[in-house]
């Protein structure tokens, strides 16, 4: 004890940090009897220590203690590393990873001296299958160990928890076993499929494969989508009869006018200006008795220019033309623009033939669960990873209840404590009758859990945002007005819906507009939502109007959306594939193999991913396909309800996979096809072709290797440039480019490529022998230069380069071998983890006694002087500013212009609409 007290001592003298009741992890060499809690992570941990007090001793697993192997160990042959697949037993083998061995020694060693051990792991499967790895290893029975779950960490919860132990559950622990096992038995050989016969280094899984075909198939329905035409006449009234003619001339003024990227007025633009000079837009909805309805379909394509015409007629414009006009890159009725002009008929007048109005009620969200959580992240710009962070941070704070759940219940002492909150903040007319329960959808959905909510009602977000690091401020925002708002009252809205008639002429021309008006804000006070109801002038039946503007308007139907990693989620939940928690994660790995990138907030399949996912269908159909994953998840539930058993279940998995590998093993490889391309070789005047690279698909000349020309080509095969940004290079004076990387989009200077080096012959050790002799000093080679680089984030913003961080002697709190870094952020000086992203242990400067602070801070601001941020310019000497969209600096281009070889017998691509 002698020795852990003077290490001890030694690690707050040098970190300057307060002695606490006992760290988590630390290294104590006995505990005399004390209570053993183990946890996942050291945050956990600290917060569990200052609960349970000093008879408990509380340490973390900081995750996973044992998983498979990746990979066989020396002397073992297994079809699948760490499955019994030859046997068809599929019992597993775990390791401990060399780098938790110290840890697990030290657990062992702490179990071995204490009096009880209790498993305080999460309380969801992958929390239930932990507190079984960690039973394993320090020898107690799971069906005497005690294992100890609460749904947030507060002093209420955990001392809870603690009265009311119970077995580890071995019916969640197989299913979450069942779950690891089926993944690696479809990801590992699948996975080397794919590097003998497609490209090295690609992966398969049983999830991710078909969360990459789900994009890939929206992608094509989108490229492979022709639309319906349609026509709508939009008239646009005012009953200002004598400023109609004035405010014809404003409107055209504002809807013509450009800014200094070419783009026009906005929605919300227009609609503030309608509303603020008492406009309003009106749609043409029948002509002469007869509903107005100007369309046609793909199928059956026709000239709708004279409907139009006498439409525009109709409403109000006299002298009107048709300009139809052909375009190339459009199918089907999309091959032709029409636009109709006109000048506005001065005595056009409209007469108001009906009034009606009625109430409509609208209900609040239910409470978070993990999937709704993920997806109104991005609402706050961030991805569903990120926003799963910052809530397992929120978690083990004790701001919030366990952010892994698919369930929407709600305590009852949660519930009264809102309806408490609100009736005092608000007053009684905000809160419901009765409170509001709402019932899960979700098949399999686990009852005992609660939905996300905070564990106090009365830390609102102000109290959040001056408590917390801003990110988690925003999520737990969120989170607190989701949950509030669910126990409000409804919204009360007026609907008014209007309808006139031309009355200057007996055209039979009937217009309609429809507004609402909030008439009782509800939920809305704690929750606001964005609206773009129209706001209607106070008319009645007989009222006089005049159009000040009429536009006919063509449109096609547009394509299905592309999927956001919003929407995918919500389609992953709703087809019941994979598990809430796991949602985030796929999203992850998809994009970080290259499958599908990121497009602003949009996911792109990329050809890469399109290359892989057409080998995967033609060979292994039956496992990615959504209706198959969606019957895996069931029994993978029936598993942990006791409806199936578990190596029976894989068995039959197996007997089915088994066939498809087989058959992929004769498969021809992708890399050794080449489709032909329409261009020339612009190096060596040869034809060129399309090949198939790790990074997907490319153009390259069809002499290779004798001519190494090669391309990266769009989405319709036509070579593309780098894209060029109106940056200047502090490296080279010239505009910079834009590049797409694992992380993302980034942009960089446009520099030649570097001559490969030369390898070294390695030498013998006689020759280093007489070098030693000869007195030769080895030169190190100086450190390359990194490359500048500007990061773009998912919203297209641009994040100049901050100054580089200072490496301080203070240890991570969290991994406990790395120092942590020093930054100044908006919030002030702040330490994180030298090993980001690997580890992400943080320590509040608040926590480090006085003089340690002002240390800090004085070398903190001797480093920012010497390393001033650089400052970045346009090529015209325009300063370019943190925050600044990145669309504004993109230069026009992108397409290389290669000639047409003329033997070639594929037509040149062109880019499609849209």
């Amino acid at each position: 004890m002698a020795k852990s007290k003077a290490k001890t001592s030694a690690s707050i003298a040098k970190t300057g940090k307060k002695p606490a009741s006992r760290a988590a992890n630390s290294p104590v060499a006995t505990i005399g009897g004390s209570h053993l809690v183990i946890v996942e992570s050291p945050t956990k941990a600290k917060k569990l220590q200052q609960y349970l007090g000093r008879g408990y001793v509380v340490i973390a697993s900081v995750g996973h203690i044992r998983d498979l192997p990746p990979k066989n160990e020396t002397g073992v042959k297994q079809q699948v590393p760490g499955v019994d697949i030859e046997n068809l037993t599929f019992e597993p083998t775990y390791v401990v990873a060399p780098e938790k061995k110290p840890l697990v020694a030290q657990i062992r060693k702490l179990a071995a001296a204490a009096s009880d051990i209790w498993f305080a792991t999460d309380l969801d499967r992958e929390g239930e299958a932990i507190a079984w790895h960690l039973a394993e290893l320090v020898n107690v029975d799971p069906k005497t160990a005690k294992r100890v779950v609460f749904n947030a960490i507060t002093k209420q919860a955990v001392l809870e928890g603690f009265a009311n132990p119970r077995p580890i559950d071995m019916d969640r622990v197989n299913a979450q076993q069942a779950r690891r096992i089926l993944d690696r038995i479809v990801g590992y050989p699948i996975s080397q499929v794919l590097w003998k016969k497609v490209a090295g280094g690609l992966s398969a899984g049983r999830v991710q494969s078909v969360a990459t075909r789900i994009v890939v198939e929206r992608d094509r329905e989108i490229r492979a989508h022709v639309p319906d035409e349609k026509w709508s006449v939009c008239v646009r009234l005012t009953n200002a009869l004598a400023k109609a003619a004035g405010m014809g001339e404003a409107w055209n003024a504002l809807t013509s006018k450009l800014d200094e990227r070419g783009k026009g007025a906005t929605q919300k633009d227009q609609a503030a200006w309608l509303d603020s000079n008492g406009g309003f837009e009106t749609d043409l909805i029948e002509i002469k008795g007869k509903k107005f309805d100007l369309s046609c379909t793909k199928d059956a394509p026709r000239d709708l220019s004279k409907g139009a015409v006498d439409a525009a007629t109709a409403v109000g414009l006299q002298h009107v033309s048709a300009d139809r006009t052909a375009n190339p890159a459009g199918q089907g009725p999309a091959a032709f623009n029409v636009k109709v002009t006109g000048t506005l008929d001065p005595k056009a007048r409209y007469k108001v033939t009906s009034v009606e109005g009625k109430r409509e009620m609208s209900r609040p969200y239910p409470p978070f669960k993990t999937s709704t959580l993920q997806r109104a992240g991005g609402s706050l710009g961030l991805t569903a990873d990120r926003t799963m962070r910052l809530a397992q941070q929120l978690y083990e704070a004790g701001w919030i209840t366990y952010m892994r759940t698919d369930s929407l219940n709600l305590a009852p002492e949660s519930i009264e404590a809102a309806r408490g909150y609100l009736r005092a903040k608000f007053g009684a007319q905000y809160v419901p009758a009765s409170p509001r329960y709402y019932e899960n959808k979700t098949e399999g959905a686990q009852e005992a859990h609660e939905a996300i909510r905070p564990t106090d009602p009365s830390r609102d977000p102000s109290a959040a945002m001056r408590d917390l690091p801003e990110d988690q401020a925003k999520v737990y925002g969120l989170i607190w007005r989701c949950f509030m708002a669910c126990q409000t009252a409804d919204a009360e809205f007026e609907r008014t819906t209007i309808l006139f008639q031309r009355s200057d002429q007996d055209t039979g021309a009937v217009l309609r507009a429809s507004g609402r008006v909030l008439v009782f804000d509800g939920f809305l006070r704690v929750n606001p939502r964005s609206s773009d109801d129209a706001q209607l002038p106070k008319l009645k039946d007989g009222d006089t109007l005049a159009p000040f503007s009429i536009d006919a308007r063509q449109s096609f139907s547009s394509p299905p959306s592309r999927y956001t990693e919003s929407s995918l989620i919500k389609f992953m939940e709703e087809e019941g594939i994979g598990r809430p928690s796991t949602y985030a994660s796929i999203v992850r790995t998809i994009v970080d193999r290259n499958y599908v990138e990121r497009r602003g907030t949009s996911l792109e399949s990329t050809s890469l991913g399109e290359k892989v996912t057409d080998f995967l269908i033609a060979w292994f159909n039956d496992i990615i396909e959504v209706g198959y994953t969606r019957e895996m998840e069931k029994e993978l539930d029936d598993v942990a309800q006791r409806k199936m058993e578990w190596h029976e279940m894989l068995r039959d998995f197996w007997k089915k996979l088994d066939v498809d590998l087989v058959r992929a093993g004769e498969a021809v490889h992708v890399k050794a096809k080449m489709d032909p391309a329409p261009y020339v070789c612009p190096k060596c005047g040869s034809q060129t072709g399309y090949r198939f690279g790790k990074n997907g698909q490319f153009l390259s000349c069809v002499s290779y290797p004798d001519c190494v020309y090669a391309a990266p080509v769009d989405r319709e095969g036509r070579p593309l440039l780098p894209e060029r940004v109106n940056i200047c290079s502090p490296e080279n004076n010239q505009p910079m480019v834009m590049r797409t990387g694992r992380f993302g989009r980034f942009i960089t200077s446009d520099l030649p490529p570097k001559p490969p080096k030369p390898k070294k012959k390695k030498k013998t050790k006689k020759q280093l022998a007489q070098e030693v002799a000869d007195g030769v000093v080895a030169v190190a080679e100086p450190p390359e230069k990194k490359q500048f680089i500007i990061n773009v984030d998912l919203k297209g913003k641009i994040k100049l380069p901050s100054v580089p961080p200072l490496l301080t002697d203070l240890n991570c709190p969290k991994c406990l071998t790395r120092k942590l870094n020093l930054r100044l952020g908006k919030r002030g000086p702040w330490l994180g983890c030298s090993g980001f992203p690997k580890c992400r242990g943080r320590e509040a400067m608040g926590k480090l006694d006085e003089t340690m602070q002002k240390t800090l801070e004085i070398a903190l601001a001797n480093h920012e002087a010497a390393n001033p941020r650089a400052a970045i310019f346009t090529m015209d000497d325009v300063p370019v500013k943190d925050g600044d969209n990145v669309v504004q600096f993109i230069l026009p281009g992108g397409v290389q212009l290669l000639a047409i070889h003329p033997d070639s017998q594929v037509p040149a691509p062109i880019a499609k609409a849209g």
